[in-house]
């Protein structure tokens, strides 16, 4: 097994602890196994005394194969597992605990929908409430918060601290343990009983981990525990690829293990052997741009290849038609659709690229759960309004618009599977206000009847005022009106061309059928083009990678406010350029949703490297032409333009967006 200089020096490590920074495409895996197998083979250390970790099962059953591989193909009793699989065995030694203590997903969705049924809280989509609701509760466990000190942002203090000892309370009842107990446990119970801790220290004498970027607190403390005393831990990851906070992940525990383990030397893996030269040298240009993280000078193993290509488009209909373009051609000339990519920051993103997809007969699989827009609660209210307006009268319609928005219609007249508004108007007869919005409802119904789908849900937002009741609706639930505004436009945009509710609605039909049958063939798919979120293609590699809506508010997404969001923005943006071996095209369009859209600050920090942009460096701006580089501060830049006769103050990140034309060293 031939390996680079850095990966023998980490191979060869034996004892005290060790960080290796393993860059894209630089053999970390490889580093993993061949480190274990020296340890035996060389070290003469047992096979048993060996724990290897990672954070997911086929990781972990990867990792171990390739192993028993490297050993001649013979089952060696080295330890590979993921953290909860590791902290759960030490558990069901301690506690005689087996599988059925642990709580299932359906279990857990199931007891707090029933303990957020009991509660004045009505959220519009239980299931992402819940899904919600369960992150929290695993940001509190892992991060050993104190609840009283906790702020969801889901719902209020109160109701979540609620929801959260109801829960607890169950699984005590029922002897059950989730995912993040058995973090929480495995650490109390280690940190109190010395004698336990004992025995798995002298277990476990080398400890391995793999992704050590995405480590949580929890993990990280039982880690500390079990290390001792020797502290033979050997960590291996990228700070720079570390994507999950949202999960609890830290990336400044990487960034701080040389503080904690002072002793520690560390290996930089700098050699890509995945990715082209112009593709290294581009997402270092990006990456660089954050302050808290190892510099890495990474090189590429294939110095040649193709420039990054770049282009912005004026809507995404032309950056569709581009993209399935140049697939067929590249198809004709011989390449496999497996050896394309498709990646986007948010799901709502490919849309309507996997509808010109489907018509154009080219298969293709999700890595995601594969979304479809037409199932989300905002999008049954429109059809249900529609439903409506084409004269359905079924009470389980009716209860689903009557108050979206606030009308004050109450339930209680509805005993009958059909509604009528006459009846309506009966009962709130003494109430003239309530007469008035029944009579309103009753014709916006009628005017949309003889509308196109595209009018219909215009009027539903802004005539009706739909709109501003999901803004209402966002305040409730602690989100971002945006959030939601966006499923509005995305659904309107799709409306466009149709004339007729039958039109639309069949071609609705269509696209769930197709996107079922993709769902079911997903695994058989094997040549057909990946469509993958940044987060989700973590750990993959094409040949050619399209990273598309690389615009300002999408990606970085307007959600990273602070700091430390941007970051992780620019970390997941890293992530997806790495994913391409041969080609990396990176689109942004001009204009979404019939509005003026921003190129990502990330294409303009592909173009032109920040530390380029210091005194005495000559720019050219679009607008002043010609101008010398005074002085740089705290992400602004003094200017002296010839033409203008003038010194100007400028954004940085706008200017190299959206201003800057070339720099001249």
């Amino acid at each position: 097994m031939s390996l680079n200089e850095a990966q023998s020096r980490a191979v060869a490590h034996n004892e005290k602890p060790m960080l290796v920074l393993a860059g894209p495409g630089s053999g970390k895996t490889l580093v993993i196994t061949e480190r274990t197998k020296h340890l035996i083979e060389q070290y003469g250390v047992s096979p048993q005394e060996i724990l290897v970790i990672t954070f997911t099962k086929a990781a972990a059953m990867e990792m171990k194969e390739r192993f028993c591989k490297r050993m001649g193909g013979q089952r060696v009793p080295v330890t590979f597992g993921t953290f909860h699989a590791i902290y759960f065995g030490i558990l069901k030694h301690a506690y005689n605990l087996s599988a059925s203590n642990i709580l299932c997903e359906d279990q857990k969705n199931q007891f707090l929908r029933e303990i957020i049924s009991k509660l004045d809280v009505e959220p519009n989509d239980e299931t992402d409430f819940i899904s919600e609701i369960t992150n929290e509760i695993s940001q509190v466990k892992n991060n050993r918060i104190f609840l009283e000190h906790y702020y969801s942002k889901s719902c209020s203090e109160e109701d979540f601290r609620t929801i959260y000892n109801k829960y607890a309370g169950i699984l005590e009842r029922k002897s059950l343990i989730d995912f993040d107990d058995m973090l929480v446990m495995c650490y109390e119970l280690l940190s109190q009983r010395e004698d336990i801790l004992k025995g798995w220290q002298s277990k476990f004498k080398y400890i391995l981990i793999d992704e050590f970027q995405d480590i949580n607190q929890i993990q990280y403390d039982v880690i500390k525990l079990l290390a001792l005393p020797e502290n033979n831990l050997f960590i291996v990851g990228d700070d720079d690829q570390s994507i999950y906070r949202f999960r609890g992940a830290r990336p400044e525990i990487m960034l701080g293990f040389e503080k904690d383990y002072p002793d520690s030397q560390t290996v930089l893996l700098n050699l890509n052997y995945r990715c082209t030269g112009a593709i290294v040298e581009g997402s270092k240009k990006v990456i660089s741009n954050n302050k808290d993280r190892y510099e890495k000078n990474i090189k590429a193993h294939k110095e040649t290849g193709q420039e990054i290509e770049i282009i912005t488009f004026s809507n995404q209909e032309e950056e569709n038609e581009h993209i399935i373009h140049q697939i067929q051609e590249s198809i004709k000339q011989g390449m496999q659709y497996s050896d394309f990519a498709i990646l986007f920051r948010t799901n709502i993103s490919p849309r309507r690229l996997l509808e010109r997809i489907m018509e154009y007969n080219i298969p293709f699989k999700m890595k995601d759960k594969i979304p479809n827009i037409y199932e989300h609660w905002i999008v049954k209210n429109l059809i249900t309004y529609i439903k409506m307006a084409e004269g359905s009268r079924q009470r389980k319609d009716f209860l689903q618009i009557m108050n979206r928005p606030k009308r004050y219609i109450s339930r209680e007249f509805l005993d009958n599977t059909e509604i009528s508004f006459d009846s309506l108007r009966t009962f709130y007869q003494d109430k003239g206000w309530m007469l008035e919005r029944i009579d309103k409802l009753e014709y916006d119904l009628s005017l949309m009847a003889k509308m196109a789908p595209y009018s219909t849900i215009n009027y539903i937002r802004h005539g009706i005022g739909y709109e501003d009741y999901l803004k209402e609706y966002a305040t409730y639930r602690r989100m971002k009106p945006d959030d939601l505004i966006d499923i509005l436009n995305e659904v309107q945009e799709s409306a466009k061309p149709y004339k007729t509710y039958d039109e639309w609605f069949a071609h609705i039909e269509k696209y769930e059928k197709e996107l079922l049958e993709q769902s079911k063939n997903r695994e058989n798919n094997h040549n057909s083009i990946t469509f993958s979120t940044m987060h989700s293609s973590k750990g993959l590699e094409f040949k050619i990678v399209y990273l598309i809506d690389i615009n300002e508010g999408i990606s970085p997404h307007r959600k990273a406010v602070v700091e430390a969001d941007m970051a992780e923005e620019r970390r997941m943006f890293y992530v997806g350029m790495t994913r391409a071996k041969e080609q990396l095209k990176v689109y942004s369009v001009k204009e979404q949703y019939s509005k003026k859209v921003d190129i990502s600050r990330f294409v303009g920090e592909i173009m032109i490297n920040k530390q380029n942009l210091v005194p005495g460096v000559k720019i050219y701006h679009k607008k002043y032409g010609e101008g010398i580089i005074k002085m740089v501060n705290d992400g602004k830049m003094s200017v002296a333009f010839r033409k203008a006769n003038k010194l100007l103050t400028l954004d940085i990140n706008y200017c190299i967006t959206n201003q800057i034309i070339r720099v001249t060293v």
